[in-house]
């Protein structure tokens, strides 16, 4: 997407992600990314806070359902997405400008954390698939499910890297 300026912050979530619907009953959720840049001050002997970043951004669609049922406040994200300018009339009639971010990929910060994470079942208008059929599709299905348990009883590679 050409002209679009995409960016990558990394901060903390101020509050859980908003999960609303459309009036088209499409799913959009909304949060607040905190990032304070820290520097370390070699007089004091210490580091220091800068100023916050406060950037609100959005997700839609399977994607706002999966942040809002994974991410809660406090927790320490990586996010990537397009800078989006909005201009509008506040309640007193003033003109403001707001840059929001729209959101392309999201996910926990490793570094002062662990994660455990599990695929989404594919949807198939608007249905959940049946657990057994979206596993045994994916050929790198996690361990325990129907794909890896064929693979491994039918003569596949088990424990052994297959590279």
């Amino acid at each position: 997407m050409a002209g679009e300026t995409v960016i990558t912050v990394v901060g903390n979530l101020t509050a859980d992600p908003e999960l609303r619907y459309t009036q088209n009953g499409l799913p959009v959720a909304n949060f607040t990314i905190a990032s304070t840049p820290r520097t370390f001050d070699r007089q004091a002997n210490e580091w220091k806070d800068g100023e916050a970043l406060f950037l609100r951004a959005s997700v839609w669609r399977d994607f706002a359902e999966h942040v809002a049922g994974s991410l809660t406040k406090g927790m320490r994200v990586v996010a990537q997405g397009r800078l989006r300018q909005r201009s509008y009339q506040d309640r007193d009639g003033n003109n403001r400008t707001a840059i929001e971010l729209e959101v392309d990929e999201i996910g926990p910060s490793l570094r002062y954390a662990t994660a455990q994470v599990t695929r989404a079942q594919a949807r198939q208008q608007g249905q959940a698939a049946p657990q057994e059929s979206a596993a045994s599709d994916e050929p790198w299905a996690t361990p325990g499910s129907a794909q890896s348990d064929a693979w491994s009883t039918a003569g596949g590679f088990g424990d052994d890297t297959p590279f």
